[in-house]
């Protein structure tokens, strides 16, 4: 018998391919709540209302915090910024970390930008309407950052009343937008202090991993604090399980310590690791429009009806 000829590699194609294709990929678990399905929290599913039309009236600004940096404080700014804007929400994101991720995650380049939140929080003569830029997704706007922020920190230690000065910045954005989300910076340090204060709430997007578990408790006596001294009307919406692989015991048991830990302040929504939250930050896209169908994409779906339901109640 004559030899084999070997079969020939499959056909290369350019990454761009791979980035802008929407195919099916091998994710785990899957996402479809329903009426006394159990979630991945170990709780059954709650039965959440179809989001009404935006009301229109002040805007509710909500602080994405927490002091461990890469548990997903951005992507979830721009996915549940983007989901929100699909229930009709307009919708400004602030860029408060001087890596300028968030910028970046939308397909800014910080550098580039003239004006930024620095500029707005420094310089009296500059204007919200002098900063904001449009984010690329339909009624979302955008409060780029970069690395001047960093100086901002030192500056404002001279100035009267610094914990206030962004919510005298965005204080003209507050009748004009529904929701404002401010993406903090991986740090408990001033930048994040003038955030909170700003706020009427916060959300704790939260690693399902060991080291940052530990970490939630110092973040949440630092909100009290703010609470009790700057703000009293700073709440907690919830905390967010993100990169969660219920195949691995260690995120099940991260989230069965979180649950027993914070009860219902622990959103249902669960973000599970996808490679597609990576693809689609290098497009500078939100997952809901570059992975539509996606798993990730109706995770970021789920936690906006959650969290209107929430506002709604008045939590």
């Amino acid at each position: 018998m004559p030899p084999q000829t070997p079969a020939a590699p499959p056909p290369a194609y350019p990454p761009s391919a791979r980035l802008r294709a929407n195919a099916p990929e091998p994710e785990e678990g899957s996402y479809s709540p329903g009426k006394n399905k159990m979630g991945p929290t170990g709780r059954p599913w709650p039965n959440l209302p179809e989001p009404g039309p935006a009301t229109g009236g002040p805007a509710r600004t909500v602080a994405m915090v927490n002091q461990k940096g890469g548990v997903g404080k951005t992507t979830t700014t721009i996915n549940l910024g983007a989901a929100l804007a699909e229930h009709g929400r307009k919708v400004l994101m602030v860029d408060f970390d001087p890596q300028g991720s968030l910028s970046v995650g939308l397909g800014l380049q910080p550098n580039e930008i003239e004006l930024t939140v620095y500029n707005l929080l420094m310089e009296r003569d500059i204007t919200l309407e002098d900063v904001v830029v449009p984010s690329g997704i339909d009624g979302v706007d955008l409060l780029p950052a970069n690395i001047d922020l960093s100086a901002a920190e030192v500056q404002l230690v001279q100035e009267v009343a610094r914990e206030q000065t962004l919510a005298r910045a965005l204080a003209p954005a507050v009748a004009n937008y529904d929701v404002i989300l401010i993406d903090c910076q991986p740090s408990l340090g001033l930048l994040t202090v003038n955030a909170l204060t700003a706020s009427d709430s916060v959300v704790v997007p939260l690693e399902c991993e060991y080291f940052a578990l530990r970490g939630v408790a110092l973040l949440k006596d630092t909100i009290d604090k703010v609470q009790e001294r700057l703000n009293p009307r700073l709440k907690i919406d919830g905390i967010l399980g993100t990169m969660y692989d219920s195949r691995t015991m260690h995120s099940r048991e991260v989230m069965e310590t979180l649950v027993n830990g914070w009860g219902d302040r622990v959103f249902h929504s669960v973000i599970r690791r996808t490679v597609k939250f990576a693809d689609s930050t290098v497009v500078g896209e939100p997952i809901t429009e570059y992975a539509s169908s996606s798993t990730g994409a109706d995770s970021y779906r789920m936690l906006a009806k959650e969290v209107l339901a929430r506002w709604d109640r008045g939590e």
